[in-house]
């Protein structure tokens, strides 16, 4: 087997550091003039996880270009890691929007838009009853409190290093006896996590059963792969055995989709087959507009009739001011009429499975111990087999390894995900990108290798 010249690639890394800065003079001006009065230099933290020695500053994006502000234009296949994954500047999005804001943005009464919206959800991942949200951070938090509510349960259920936005309960890892533990980037948890959330690992189906057998977990809330430490596949059958799980120990199932979207309109709920009593989604719905839903089946919307019609129902936890506002929900319709849709997903399914190929061609040409997932149309490479669960999926990061990569891709041309190896494909994306891609990706490998 080839392997990684590990000398060698921090040179190759500090070449590439110095390139970023050499290309970038005007992103390095603004880097350092917009620490004066946003901390870290970034409206929102995590901006300064990409690659490079500062934040790039973007001055458009079309289609799945982006182009920053010293002109140089980028094939986007992070795609706002998820949240535009229909391509950037749409036509018929930017119509939307303006015909709405000329007739009113939020009035916390409902539009026509909203009775579509919800029709839509339905038809795609077969739950009857909808609620709107603004992210789905917030359908996580409405979905979980709802599920609390309804079976009088403590406690959740997450897979170890799963991801379902900044929601307090599921910021945790699995301790090395099973127990669950702060993630260690958790800051300022309320209560230790411990005392709300049970751990296990994915696709361990004995640790799921010997978890839920208590009876007092509420819900099981579950991405149907794992995304947010790179892409973890379930094992055949898994899912059925989770539902049967979860039926027998009368707990409630949360699908969130709001990653795994990728896998068709429907996302992995339709494609697959799933079953869930919940599902929550957010990002991509409304085209990069704050927006997100959570659904729900009739018998639990029945159960929650009395108190969503109830005084109490604004201060109960559940929704917020602009929640379902008449921009979001038109946002929504916009993207789900026009994207997002069957002949969408037609050309960028073949795209990833064209990147996911070409990947695994210079692995097999190098003779690498590596290996790369797809779901739908999202691709992913690995410096190891592929993980099972979380833990393994953690034990493989290479920092060092992955800094190389998209940088050396940001160089060139290129924008990964700026977590793990990851590419999002578009029905804006072309084959060309696609290959350029590989050919960037040959490049970054072959020049790091020991000879």
């Amino acid at each position: 087997m080839t392997a990684v010249d590990r000398h060698l690639l921090r040179i190759r890394l500090a070449e590439e550091r110095g390139r970023f800065v050499d290309i970038h003079p005007r992103s390095a001006q603004l880097a350092a003039q917009a620490k004066e009065n946003l901390l870290t230099g970034v409206p929102m933290a995590w901006m300064t996880r990409w690659a490079g020695n500062f934040p790039l500053f973007m001055d458009s994006a079309v289609g799945a270009r982006v182009a920053d502000v010293d002109g140089n234009e980028y094939i986007d296949f992070a795609l706002g890691d998820t949240g535009a994954m229909t391509g950037h500047a749409l036509p018929f999005l930017a119509d939307v929007l303006a015909d709405r804001a000329r007739h009113g943005i939020t009035t916390m009464l409902p539009t026509e838009d909203a009775i579509w919206v919800a029709g839509e959800l339905s038809r795609r991942f077969g739950l009857p009853l909808w609620q709107l949200a603004l992210t789905a951070t917030d359908a996580n938090r409405f979905a979980l409190r709802i599920a609390r509510y309804l079976t009088g349960r403590p406690k959740i259920l997450v897979f170890d290093w799963c991801y379902h936005g900044s929601v307090d309960e599921t910021l945790v890892t699995m301790g090395p006896s099973g127990d669950t533990e702060l993630r260690g980037s958790n800051i300022g948890a309320q209560v230790h996590p411990s005392h709300t959330t049970k751990v296990v690992q994915f696709n361990d189906i004995p640790a799921l059963e010997a978890a839920l057998a208590p009876g007092d977990v509420a819900c099981v809330l579950a991405e149907p792969a794992l995304t947010n430490i790179g892409i973890v596949l379930p094992d055949p059958g898994y899912h059925d055995a989770l539902r049967e799980i979860c039926t027998r120990t009368g707990t409630l199932l949360i699908i969130d989709e709001t990653h795994t979207i990728s896998a068709g309109p429907g996302g992995a709920t339709a494609a697959w087959g799933l079953q869930p009593d919940m599902l929550t989604i957010g990002k991509p719905i409304a085209g990069g507009i704050p927006a997100a839903a959570y659904g729900m089946t009739a018998e639990i919307g029945a159960r929650l009739e009395d108190f969503f019609n109830s005084e109490g129902v604004d201060v109960s936890g559940i929704g917020g001011t602009l929640a379902g506002n008449a921009l979001s929900v038109a946002a929504i319709r916009a993207t789900l009429g026009h994207a997002l849709r069957e002949r969408d997903y037609d050309i960028a399914i073949p795209l990833a499975e064209r990147w996911t190929d070409g990947v695994a061609s210079v692995i097999a040409t190098y003779a690498l111990p590596w290996t790369v997932q797809r779901l739908g149309c999202r691709g992913e490479y690995w410096f190891c087999e592929p993980p099972r669960n979380g833990a393994q999926a953690a034990a493989a990061i290479d920092p060092e390894l992955e800094a190389w990569f998209h940088l050396f891709m940001m160089n060139n041309g290129v924008l990964l995900t700026p977590f793990h190896n990851m590419a999002l494909l578009s029905s804006s994306h072309v084959a060309a990108d696609v290959d350029r891609h590989t050919a960037t990706f040959a490049e970054a490998v072959d020049r790091i290798l020991a000879r």
